[in-house]
């Protein structure tokens, strides 16, 4: 039994597994939104802000409102996430970071199901809202900091990491380059595997990310001990 437990994968919310699963749901939503929704991003806002700024510089400025509304809805859910952290609203939702999995994954589900009649650009807000909450709520590697819908800052503590294990013989930096590789190379896979199914599935594509957020779900509930404690409490019921 021992064995058996060792052999599945943590995923407590700082854990490598997680951030590898978020991190293909951050690649495949941004390159989901880009190919098909208008070429706006939902998690790359520095991206959104460039293109804002280019279209603004050029003067076509009904291009440069499509790009409004996913940063305030990025920002919205930020504000979101860290009001959930509030101790009287988490005995609320009782584990905000499940809550913040649960609400994405259905958002996305219901996105996937929109009819094509529906704008892109309510497609795109719902998708940087969530994404936005994601970001906000997991943002930690083991025990660095990381984003898992964003390969700059990835790569950038990646480097750093490498640079430390190769010329001081850094263990921890070792280990932390192994994390963080992982982290971008999963978060590429994801824009590569988003690309292709959007651009041969369609729109219902999306619900290929909120399948991955299902499995997310289920393992961190695991983890967390909620079946546990459901079996305890349905055995107390019985008697």
């Amino acid at each position: 039994m021992k064995n058996k437990r060792r052999m599945i994968p943590s995923l407590s919310s700082n854990s490598v597994f997680l951030g590898i699963l978020l991190a293909i749901v951050g690649g495949f939503l941004d390159a989901y939104t880009y190919v098909s929704r208008d070429g706006v991003f939902a998690n790359a806002q520095t991206g959104n802000m460039v293109l804002l700024g280019i279209r603004a510089a050029q003067g076509e400025w009904k291009e440069t409102v499509r790009f409004i509304p996913p940063i305030l809805a990025f920002i919205l859910g930020v504000l979101v996430a860290e009001t959930v952290k509030i101790p009287r609203v988490r005995a609320i939702v009782y584990s905000y970071r499940r809550f913040v999995l649960i609400l994405e994954c259905i958002v996305l589900f219901i996105v996937g199901a929109l009819p094509e009649s529906v704008p892109n650009m309510v497609v795109t807000v719902c998708i940087a809202f969530v994404s936005s909450m994601q970001i906000s709520t997991f943002n930690k590697l083991d025990k660095w900091n990381y984003n898992s819908t964003v390969t700059t800052g990835n790569l950038r503590t990646a480097t750093q990491a490498a640079y430390s294990a190769i010329v001081e013989r850094d263990q921890e930096a070792k280990n932390q380059f192994k994390e963080f590789i992982s982290i971008i190379l999963c978060f590429l896979l994801g824009a590569l595997t988003g690309t292709y199914l959007t651009m041969h599935i369609g729109d219902r594509a999306i619900w290929i990310a909120s399948a991955l957020l299902i499995i997310s779900i289920l393992l961190y509930h695991s983890h967390k001990g909620y079946f546990r404690r459901s079996k305890k409490a349905m055995k107390l019921d019985e008697r």
